[in-house]
């Protein structure tokens, strides 16, 4: 009942820093996505018994690979897959399981917040036992595989009934289809208040929630309208599609305007927010404000404690490089851990593993904290209501007193999207050739203190990530952060980060494009942004 297909390696399936990641028809090439996945169950280790969890996004093509990876992993001696029903698992409720389950990984299926449909993005990653992100000696180890792969192994019959929950057996192999929201949603219960949070809906605390036509919708649902009384509505797109209703599943202003747009007319409601493709990321909007994912990562730490799950306080913070540093005044002032990490959710295992840190952030809109290991939309969602029911405030009200205890740091990211990948590549090398004699310029006011191509020592194994991206510091804590992101499936996505600290209450309301002004011509100075990509606008701000 197994069948051996014979197969030649591709020379493109280098993981990312979230997987592979493809447009779909190139996905959909014959063995292409056979190979990935025989390359996953020959590098990564399964003890005997294990299981291995299986889930994804809902987009387009989500089902068909689902299918053929419980095949695969039946003809390769897993001895049970759990498998969200109709495919669909959001990115931390995969990690929920692993974890629940004891399970030896999962293979999650996800472009994340990148567009789906029969044209868009397709993507596979792995994670490890933990439920966060495989290392990188994993997915280098699947990497070396797939440049060496000859053959891949699968099961000859059908998969089960992806929409029928309950147990059933091919070959050897149990598998066991689950409703993809229980689990998890059980675990949002023991970590908030969902009493207090209902009582202040009840109270008149009004809210909207985008899942975007994503894999948050079943989520939102049932936890925001069934298990904390909502009114029926208040989640907008809330029923998956695989081509996310024809838009783009990334929660930020461009992309999730009509919920910016609401939030800033004359009805909004008290709170909205949103989530992206695969339930990992968030936005967090109040009446009349847009909430950074830099300055959400600060407030979220400094007001845990709110929420029984944390009540007992945060052990440390983490964020990636890029991520403003509102989150290290937090963590100075209240005498805890901060640690800078490269990008990527799979930096902060470890981390989170030790007991080292409580809460971690990318400013891409990604938080979470040690109840899983992998960022969270719907926890940041969830947590930021208990904080509302606590406080009794308004969003921008928790905001604005933030910023007057700790400081403001004015934040931005310009992406800079599909540039020509050898343009971007020169551009990055041009940086890193001029770092040694940075110091000490001044462009404008500004006087670059010190500049460096970002490297990470992994505290707990040792390990180290070099050429993580390009910091340029100056005088008085402004910076300009230029790096290339890993999540893309055409050409390459400049980013620059740009960031100012404004200690004075009294210049906390200055319009953010005022008060980076400055620092956005120093980063096309010193970059030559535009001279090299063609580029005199990024494509996005967030």
């Amino acid at each position: 009942m197994i069948s051996t297909v014979a197969t030649k390696p591709f020379d493109d399936q280098k993981p990312g820093t979230s997987g592979l990641r493809k447009k779909v028809p190139h996905f959909a090439q014959e063995n292409y996505a056979e190979n990935f996945l025989q390359a996953i169950f020959d590098a990564t280790e399964r003890p005997a018994g294990s299981a291995v969890v299986i889930g994804g996004d809902g987009r387009y093509l989500n089902a068909t690979v689902i299918r053929k990876a419980i095949r695969m992993a039946a003809a390769n001696g897993v001895a049970k897959v759990i498998v969200g029903q109709n495919g669909l698992l959001s990115t931390p409720a995969a990690s929920n399981l692993i974890r629940q389950r004891k399970a030896a990984g999962g293979i999650v299926l996800s472009a994340s917040h990148n567009p789906g449909g029969p044209d868009g993005d397709f993507g596979i990653k792995y994670n490890i036992a933990n439920g966060g992100p495989a290392p990188e000696g994993v997915t280098d180890a699947i990497y070396r595989r797939t440049k060496e792969i000859q053959d891949y192994r699968i099961w000859d019959g059908e998969a089960p009934d992806l929409s029928l929950i309950g147990t059933s057996r091919l070959g050897q192999m149990e598998v066991e289809i689950v409703d993809p929201v229980a689990d998890y949603a059980a675990l949002m219960e023991t970590l908030f208040d969902f009493g207090k949070i209902r009582a202040a809906i009840q109270g008149g605390l009004t809210l909207r929630f985008d899942a975007m036509h994503a894999v948050t919708g079943p989520y939102a649902t049932e936890i925001l309208e069934r298990r904390l009384g909502a009114p029926e509505g208040t989640v907008l797109n809330g029923v998956p599609s695989e081509d996310f209703g024809g838009g783009h599943p990334d929660p930020n202003v461009v992309w999730a305007a009509p919920l910016v747009d609401l939030l800033m007319g004359p009805t909004a409601p008290d709170f909205g927010a949103a989530s992206d493709g695969d339930g990992d990321r968030n936005m967090i909007l109040g009446r009349g404000i847009v909430v950074t994912p830099s300055d959400s990562l600060a407030v979220l730490a400094a007001n845990a404690h709110l929420a029984p799950g944390y009540a007992k306080g945060i052990a440390g913070i983490a964020r990636s490089m890029p991520t403003s540093q509102a989150a290290d005044r937090v963590a100075q002032k209240r005498g805890i851990g901060i640690y800078e990490t490269p990008t990527g959710w799979k930096f902060f295992g470890n981390l989170l593993d030790a007991g080292k840190v409580t809460i971690c952030g990318e400013e891409s809109a990604g938080t979470g904290s040690d109840h899983v290991r992998e960022k969270d939309g719907l926890w940041a969602v969830l947590l930021w209501l208990n904080i509302l029911a606590e406080r009794g405030q308004s969003v921008a009200e928790i905001v604005k007193g933030h910023w007057a205890e700790f400081g403001r740091n004015y934040y931005q990211r310009h992406d800079y999207e599909e540039v020509d990948k050898a343009a971007a590549e020169e551009l990055m090398n041009s940086l890193r050739g001029r770092l040694a004699s940075m110091a000490g310029q001044r462009f404008g006011t500004l006087v670059v203190s010190e500049a460096d191509d970002f490297s990470y020592k992994d505290p707990i194994d040792g390990s180290v990530s070099t050429g993580q991206g390009v910091r340029i510091v100056f005088s008085g804590g402004s910076r300009i952060v230029f790096r290339l992101s890993g999540t893309g499936t055409v050409g390459a996505t400049l980013r620059v980060y740009l960031e100012r600290f404004e200690p004075d209450p009294a210049r906390h309301d200055l319009p953010v494009e005022v008060a980076l002004k400055e620092l956005v011509e120093t980063a096309d100075a010193i970059g030559e942004i535009k001279a090299r990509t063609g580029r005199a606008e990024p494509d996005v701000r967030t």
